[in-house]
């Protein structure tokens, strides 16, 4: 596999990186990632305090193998009252990059780089593209319309040649890669690198039910659906029969009030809140209510194994 500016950038052997995925990803995941040749991250959010956060960089810099590199994703709008102490944390600990979503990234890039941190960013279009590489992003999170959680709204190729087109910073693709061939067609259309979350759940190492990483073999692409009901926004999850019976419509008062202004902002951070503790305990303990997060990539999905074998996949 041909080496690229994301390989160059963070020192990695494949230029893949482990999303990061909202109380999936962990500390043996990415010790996995790094064994394996690839990059690593792992959402903030997924600690409760800051204190657990300290410790999952602390130990993960002690494991950090001869070129290995990894990261952590900073939600940098207002539905995170936690952001601006996580990211004194991760600068003053140390981390090889920082994925930022969900806001205004200004200030992370200025105190990152101060820190020798770099920053990628997520993006779903160009205006925000244009906007994160002004303010000077190392590279773009390109999120496409084969995303798993919250997506975009543009093809794959369609929009890594548009960002390729009128930005100068690498762009890495994220959505729509479970295989090697759909790896190397990313890489194809002008993807620096690319960000693989999904194929990632039905791993050994993962730190969620067993009930969840066998939904993940045992549906497919065609079993992916967007709901409002986690966050308000729209976010891919599987089809099960309890997803079906309570629809994908944010519930109709929700509807109304997101109707007025000054409301509207309130009642998104309450879904959110909501929705975060209901995919919570859906990760972590399996009922006939549960709603589980992926994205069609799954469709490649077809046994539980551990990180190393599913990285071998795409390598080989």
């Amino acid at each position: 596999m041909k080496q690229t500016k994301l390989t160059e950038m963070l020192g990695i052997k494949y230029p893949i990186i482990m999303a990061p995925m909202f109380l999936v990803s962990n500390v043996a995941m990415v010790q996995e990632a790094m064994k394996s040749g690839i990059a690593g991250c792992i959402p903030a959010l997924n600690y409760r305090s800051l204190e657990e956060l300290r410790a999952a960089i602390v130990e993960l810099k002690a494991t950090k193998p001869e070129g290995g590199s990894f990261g952590f994703n900073l939600i940098v709008n207002k539905s995170n009252p936690k952001a601006s102490k996580q990211l004194e944390i991760l600068c003053e600990e140390g981390c090889d990059f920082i994925i930022t979503s969900l806001g205004n990234p200004k200030e992370t890039i200025i105190k990152a780089h101060k820190a020798g941190i770099k920053v990628f960013c997520d993006v779903t279009d160009l205006k925000y593209a244009k906007k994160v590489e002004d303010l000077g992003a190392d590279a773009l999170i390109a999120v496409n319309n084969r995303a798993g959680g919250h997506r975009g709204n543009i093809a794959p190729k369609d929009l890594i040649e548009m960002l390729n087109n009128n930005c100068d910073i690498p762009v890495i693709s994220a959505g729509g890669v479970g295989n090697k061939n759909e790896l190397e067609q990313m890489l194809s259309f002008g993807a620096e690198g690319v960000s693989i979350g999904s194929p990632f759940i039905a791993s050994v190492e993962a730190g969620v039910t067993d009930e969840y990483k066998q939904a993940c073999v045992d549906y497919g692409a065609d079993d992916i659906v967007l709901t409002e009901r986690i966050s308000g926004t729209p976010c891919t999850v599987i089809n099960t029969p309890y997803q079906q019976k309570i629809g994908t419509k944010s519930p109709w008062l929700e509807r109304m009030l997101n109707k007025h202004k000054s409301l509207k902002k309130w009642v998104k951070m309450f879904r959110f809140y909501i929705g975060m503790k209901a995919t919570e305990k859906a990760a972590k303990k399996a009922t006939y209510k549960t709603v589980w997060v992926a994205g069609p990539s799954i469709e490649h999905t077809k046994k539980i194994l551990p990180i190393n074998e599913i990285i071998r996949g795409f390598i080989q």
